[in-house]
């Protein structure tokens, strides 16, 4: 047994009780595993665990184990629990990190601590652009890609008048922003909403009299859920094509079904994806957990695989936090990700694809298509702002 054993903290739900100190890793998760966006944070716990038993739970050879933690969607809840992992755990990586708000509630600390972060479900702008970290990754996404991918997407399909809409936060500005730096129509109005808003008639009454030609809105978990539903029974989703990101996927379309039937959405990854390693992660997320993964599985899937790549190349030694993070960035471009080309920018986001799917009616439910790859191998717009420097 190797003296110094991995150490590893994901930052998602209650700590696993028990665990001995003499443990080789201990790998912790934070996500949303209460509220609304329960069922986003359970899927990077599921995405990441189903890799784990994969690799016959080490990662870089070594023995591992699961701490979560649920931030409950705060930012001074996922503070607390960061703090926890670096002075109290020792950790030496954390992974997870919630959303866009958590995860730059905790950046200073990140920051400061020096410790290896890699989230699996944010990419805030301010993390790509100047404030950039050498310590932190995006294993997920810049938040503007999939948008600037939907922007485009319609931009080529012709349409010319849109009404945007997204939550109150720093993604749902990403999202927008991100959709209007590719598209060049006119936007009839950009409306934002409140966190976790459950109810959206005001909105859809206004959508409705804007007379645009589309809608792009961005509301994941149970927020997409409540909108499309809304917006199907108030009679729209026939009327007005719907374009979204993160708001029709895996997480969403169990509770949606027929609700969704036509949507078109922007993302780095979905299950119909044609790619060897995706065909092998769906089907045996499928086999295990019983249902279909969303990306956030599939981004914590490979933040594992990342690390055990990383690892690896240390020969399972995590002890030296710049080491970690340099074995980390070099492994993006080594690993194989079930999303197509993956390799990280100076900034530690990714360079990826970005896909079109429409959710259609196929043997009495509602899947995911294909329909083109709008960007690829993308670098997100603040890559240049951020003063390090990409591999060579």
């Amino acid at each position: 047994m190797h003296s110094r054993f991995l150490r590893l903290a994901v930052a998602a739900g209650a700590s696993l009780g028990g665990l001995a100190a003499s443990q080789a890793a201990t790998i912790g998760l934070m996500a949303p595993l209460s509220g609304p966006q329960a069922l986003v944070g359970q899927d990077q716990v599921d995405g990441f665990m189903l890799a784990l038993e994969q690799l016959g739970g080490k990662l870089g050879g070594q023995p591992a184990s699961v701490l979560k933690e649920d931030d409950q969607l705060k930012p001074e809840i996922g503070q607390q629990i960061v703090r926890k992992f670096i002075d109290k755990d020792k950790v030496d990586a954390i992974v997870g990190l919630s959303f866009s708000n958590v995860l730059m509630g905790s950046l200073p600390r990140l920051a400061e601590s020096g410790t290896v972060a890699i989230a699996t479900n944010a990419g805030p702008s301010p993390l790509a652009g100047a404030s950039c970290k050498p310590n932190v990754f995006s294993v997920a996404w810049q938040n503007d890609g999939a948008a600037e991918a939907m922007g485009k997407f319609a931009q080529d399909r012709g349409v010319k008048r849109v009404v945007l809409m997204a939550p109150n936060y720093q993604a749902g500005k990403d999202m927008l922003a991100g959709f209007k730096r590719f598209y060049k129509g006119e936007v009839v109005d950009e409306a934002y909403t409140q966190v976790n808003q459950p109810d959206y008639a005001a909105e859809l009454a206004q959508l409705q009299s804007a007379k645009a030609d589309a809608a792009f809105v961005f509301y994941p978990g149970g927020m997409g859920v409540n909108f499309v539903k809304q917006m199907s029974q108030a009679g729209l989703l026939p009327k007005l094509p719907l374009y979204s990101v993160f708001t029709v996927d895996g997480t969403t379309l169990p509770s949606l079904r027929d609700a969704a039937a036509g949507t078109i959405s922007g993302a780095m990854w979905d299950a119909a994806l044609d790619t060897p390693e995706n065909k092998k992660f769906v089907a045996a997320f499928e086999a295990k957990y019983k249902r279909t993964p969303s990306e956030y599985a599939a981004t914590a899937f490979d933040a594992a695989n990342l690390l055990d790549t990383a690892l690896r190349k240390l020969g399972g030694a995590a002890g030296d936090a710049k080491a970690l993070a340099a074995a980390v960035k070099a492994a993006g471009s080594e690993f194989k990700s079930v999303r197509g080309p993956f390799r990280f920018n100076n900034n530690n986001l990714p360079v990826q694809n970005y896909y079109a799917f429409q959710a259609v009616k196929e043997g009495g439910k509602v899947v995911m298509k294909p329909l083109g790859t709008p960007l690829k191998e993308h670098a997100d717009a603040y890559h240049a702002q951020c003063a390090l420097k990409s591999l060579p």
